[in-house]
C-alpha cells in the first residue's frame, strides 16, 4: 500500500464535544487527513461528529467496536456506510457469523464502502488480565493472532492490533490485510492506560499501515507540532 506519511496517521478525537473536535481538526488541517471518532465523541455528538470531519475534507475512522448479534451488527454497519466513514471497527470476539455479517453489510455499499477492521485485543490488556480475569489460556500475542486470522477468514478487511503483534499478523496474513495500530506513543510520552505501546516508527516498521494517536497530540501544548513530528517519524521509517 503506497500512502503518504501524513495519510498513515489517524488522530483520535477523544474530546468532550463537537466544538473541541472542530478546533482540533482545524488546527491539524494540512497535517493529518484522517480522524478517529470513538465512543466518547460519538456519544456526545452523534453523526454530527462524522459530518464535521468529512466537511473538513477528512476521512473518518469510526471506532465504535460493534459487538452484538450478527443482524444488529449488520444493520449498524449499513448505517455507518451511509454516513460515509472510511473505516469502522467490530470486535473479533463476536465470532465468525458476526464478522461475516459486518463484512457483507459493508460490501453492499459498493466501491466507496467502509473497510471493516476487527479489534483483536485492547491495547490496555496484558497477560494478567487475559489469564486471570478473562480466563483465556493463550498468551496475548497468540490470542491476537488467532483472532486476526478468524477475522480475515470471515471477510474483514483488516485488524486493529497493538504494535507488538503487527509483525506477526503481517507475516501470517500478508500485504492485503490492513493493520491499524493504536497504543502508539512518541519516545518519552506517557503510556497512560496502555499496556502494549510502541513509537510511531517502530509500529510502521513492524508492518502497521496506519497508526492511531490520541493524547500525545490532543493534550500537547502545540497539537500541530506534535502531529507534524509523528508524520516526520513515519516518513523516516519508510526511508
Amino acid at each position: 500500500m503506497t500512502l503518504a506519511p501524513r495519510d498513515r496517521l489517524i488522530v483520535a478525537l477523544d474530546v468532550p464535544g463537537l466544538e473541541d473536535a472542530r478546533a482540533l481538526v482545524e488546527r491539524l488541517r494540512g497535517i493529518a487527513s484522517a480522524f478517529k471518532v470513538g465512543s466518547q465523541l460519538f456519544t456526545a455528538a452523534g453523526p454530527a461528529a462524522v459530518e464535521l470531519v468529512r466537511a473538513e475534507g477528512g476521512r473518518v475512522f469510526l471506532d465504535l467496536k460493534y459487538h452484538d448479534i450478527p443482524a444488529t451488527v449488520g444493520s449498524a454497519v449499513r448505517a455507518a456506510a451511509r454516513l460515509g466513514v472510511s473505516w469502522l471497527t467490530v470486535h473479533a470476539t463476536g465470532g465468525s457469523a458476526m464478522l461475516r455479517a459486518a463484512a457483507t453489510a459493508a460490501a453492499e455499499a459498493g466501491r466507496d464502502r467502509p473497510r471493516v477492521l476487527a479489534v483483536t485485543g485492547l491495547t490496555s490488556l496484558d497477560r494478567a488480565v487475559l489469564h486471570r480475569e478473562l480466563r483465556v489460556p493463550l498468551a496475548v500475542a497468540g490470542h491476537v493472532v488467532h483472532l486476526a486470522g478468524l477475522a480475515r477468514q470471515a471477510g474483514c478487511d483488516g485488524v486493529v492490533a497493538s504494535p507488538h503483534e503487527a509483525g506477526r499478523i503481517r507475516g501470517l496474513l500478508g500485504r492485503e490485510c490492513l493493520v491499524v495500530t493504536p497504543g502508539v506513543r512518541p519516545s518519552g510520552a506517557d503510556a497512560g492506560d496502555q499496556a502494549r505501546t510502541a513509537t510511531p516508527a517502530a509500529a510502521r516498521r513492524a508492518g502497521a499501515d496506519y497508526v492511531v494517536v490520541g493524547r500525545p497530540i490532543t493534550e500537547a501544548p502545540d497539537p500541530a507540532a506534535a502531529a507534524t513530528a509523528i508524520v516526520e517519524e513515519l516518513a523516516a521509517a519508510d526511508r
